[in-house]
C-alpha cells in the first residue's frame, strides 16, 4: 500500500473518519494500532508477526533494564537486545551478502565452497522500526527517560504507519508526549498535512517516476553501450530521482501524521545547497544521519580521543551508514567515500584554516557547488548494481569524441534537477512552513491545484519508492 495508490487514499480517508469518529484517546490509539498494522499486514501479512514480536520483546527489555540495579545486569540486557535486533535484521537483510564473501575468501585460499541460497524475503522496513527499537532501548539503558507502562503507546510509537516503512526513524522523546497526550485533527492541520501530501506525491509521481527516472535507468540499464551525455544526464537524473523520491515520501509521511495530530521530524532541508559534506548530512535524510551519529558514532568514541580516532570513527560510521543502505559493496564503498569527504573537510578545517575564520561569499557557493559534483558522483555507487559497473559508468563520464546529441528526454532531466538544485539554494535558509505563511492562500491553491492535476496527468510508471528496500 503505497502512499501514490488508490488503495491508500481510501484507507487513509477511512482511517481519518473513524479516527476522529472515536471520543477517548484511548480507543483512538488503539483504533490507531490497529490501522497501522492491517497497513504494515497489506505489504506482506506474514512479517506482521515479527513486527509485533520485535516491539514486544524490546518493551520488555526495556522494563528490565530499567529495573536492573547493577551495571552489570544493565550491559547483559542491552547486549541482548542489541544481538536480537541486529541478529534478525542480519539475517533477513545480510544473510546472502555475507555467504557470497566468504565463499570469495574460501576461493582465494584454493577452496571451492558453494553456499546454499536461501529464499529469504525482505520484511518491508525492519531496518527503520530496528532503529526505532534500538534507540528507544539505548536511552533506557543511558537512563535519558523511563521505559513506558503501557505496551500499546510503545507499539503504536514502532508502528506508526505514515513513518513504519521508510521513516523518518523517530526517537521515543518526539512521539512520547504525542503518543500520551490527547489529539484529533484539526481543520489547520487537516489543511497543511493535505497539503504536504500533495507536495510529496508531486515529487514522487511527477518529478522522481517521470521526469527523472526514465533517463537515469536508460543509462544505469545498459553503461556499457552509453555514451558521455547518457553518463552525465543518467547520473545528474538520478541525483534528482533520489531526492525527488526518498524527500517525496518523507514529506507524505509528515503530511499524513499532521493530518491525525502528530508532528513528525523535518528529514530532508533542501540538500542539494548544502557547503561542506557536514551541512549536507545536517540536511540530508537527517533523522538517520541524527541517529548514526548519537548511538554509533558517540559510542565508538566520537572525538574524545584525539584526531586519528576520530577520523577512524567517522569512517567506521559511514561505512556502516553505507551498509545500512544494502548489502552489497557498492553501497559500503558510498559511505566511505562521504567518510573520506567529512574527514578530509574535518582536517582542512581544524589543521589548515585559521580558527573563526569566515569564508567569503563566493568561496562558500564555489564549495557549495563542488559538494554538489562530489554528492552527485558518489551517487553513481549508490545506483549501480555491481562494482564493475559503478566503474564503467564513472569511464563514460569522460567524454571520448562526437558522441549521439542529448534527447529531449535527457536535457529536461538535466534541467529538471537545475531547477531542484535552485530551489534549494533558495530555499536554504528557510523552510516550507515560513513559505506557506508568507504566500497568499490563492497563490497556494493555484500551485497545489497544478501539482494535483500533474500528478493525476503523470504517465510515468509507478516505482516502488526507491527506500522501500532499504
Amino acid at each position: 500500500m503505497q502512499f501514490d495508490s488508490f488503495t491508500f487514499v481510501v484507507f487513509f480517508a477511512v482511517v481519518l473518519c473513524a479516527y476522529n469518529a472515536f471520543r477517548g484517546w484511548a480507543a483512538r490509539k488503539w483504533f490507531l494500532l490497529i490501522a497501522s498494522y492491517v497497513f504494515y499486514a497489506a505489504w506482506n501479512p506474514l512479517f506482521l508477526p515479527l513486527l509485533i514480536g520485535s516491539a514486544t520483546l524490546d518493551f520488555w527489555i526495556a522494563r528490565r533494564i530499567h529495573a536492573s540495579t547493577g551495571r552489570a545486569a544493565r550491559k547483559h540486557w542491552i547486549v541482548a537486545t542489541l544481538l536480537i535486533n541486529l541478529g534478525v535484521l542480519g539475517l533477513f537483510k545480510y544473510h546472502a551478502f555475507l555467504l557470497d564473501n566468504y565463499a570469495a575468501l574460501l576461493a582465494l585460499a584454493g577452496v571451492h565452497y558453494v553456499p546454499a541460497r536461501f529464499d529469504i524475503v525482505l520484511p518491508i522496513g525492519i531496518s527503520f522500526y530496528t532503529f526505532h527499537s534500538l534507540s528507544y532501548c539505548l536511552d533506557i539503558y543511558r537512563g535519558r527517560f523511563a521505559p513506558t507502562r503501557n505496551w500499546r503507546d510503545y507499539a503504536l510509537y514502532v508502528a506508526f504507519f505514515p513513518q513504519l516503512v521508510a521513516g523518518p526513524i523517530t526517537r521515543f522523546t518526539q512521539m512520547r508526549e504525542q503518543i500520551e497526550s490527547p489529539r484529533r485533527t484539526t481543520r489547520a492541520n487537516l489543511g497543511l498535512g493535505c497539503a504536504l501530501l500533495v507536495l510529496g506525491l508531486f515529487e514522487k509521481c511527477v518529478l522522481a517516476d517521470t521526469v527523472f527516472a526514465p533517463v537515469a535507468d536508460v543509462f544505469f540499464n545498459a553503461v556499457g553501450t552509453a555514451h558521455a551525455a547518457a553518463a552525465w544526464s543518467g547520473t545528474l537524473a538520478f541525483s534528482g530521482q533520489i531526492f525527488c523520491d526518498f524527500a517525496g515520501y518523507s514529506t507524505c509521511a509528515i503530511g499524513a501524521a499532521l493530518a491525525l495530530g502528530f508532528v513528525l521530524p523535518t528529514n530532508f532541508r533542501f540538500p542539494y545547497a548544502a557547503i561542506g559534506f557536514s551541512d549536507f548530512w545536517r540536511r540530508w535524510h537527517i533523522s538517520l544521519s541524527t541517529w548514526l551519529r548519537d548511538y554509533l558514532y558517540v559510542s565508538l568514541g566520537g572525538n574524545r580521543h584525539g584526531a586519528w580516532r576520530t577520523y577512524v570513527n567517522l569512517m567506521l560510521t559511514m561505512l556502516i551508514g553505507g551498509l545500512w543502505h544494502g548489502a552489497a559493496w557498492t553501497f559500503v564503498i558510498w559511505g566511505g567515500m562521504h567518510g573520506l569527504f567529512l574527514a578530509a573537510e574535518r582536517f582542512a578545517r581544524e589543521r589548515l584554516l585559521p580558527a573563526n575564520w569566515q569564508a567569503p561569499a563566493l568561496l562558500r557557493f564555489g564549495y557549495g557547488l563542488l559538494t554538489l559534483l562530489l554528492v552527485t558522483l558518489t551517487w553513481i555507487w549508490f545506483r549501480a548494481s555491481d562494482v564493475a559497473t559503478a566503474w564503467q559508468a564513472f569511464a563514460h563520464l569522460l567524454p571520448t569524441g562526437n558522441g549521439p546529441a542529448w534527447d529531449s528526454g535527457q536535457m529536461f532531466a538535466v534541467v529538471g534537477f537545475a531547477l531542484v538544485t535552485a530551489a534549494h539554494w533558495l530555499m536554504r535558509d528557510h523552510d516550507l512552513m515560513t513559505w506557506q505563511q508568507r504566500l497568499p492562500a490563492p497563490v497556494i491553491g493555484i500551485a497545489l491545484g497544478l501539482m494535483l492535476a500533474m500528478i493525476v496527468l503523470s504517465p510515468g510508471d509507478n516505482h516502488a519508492f526507491i527506500y522501500f528496500q532499504f
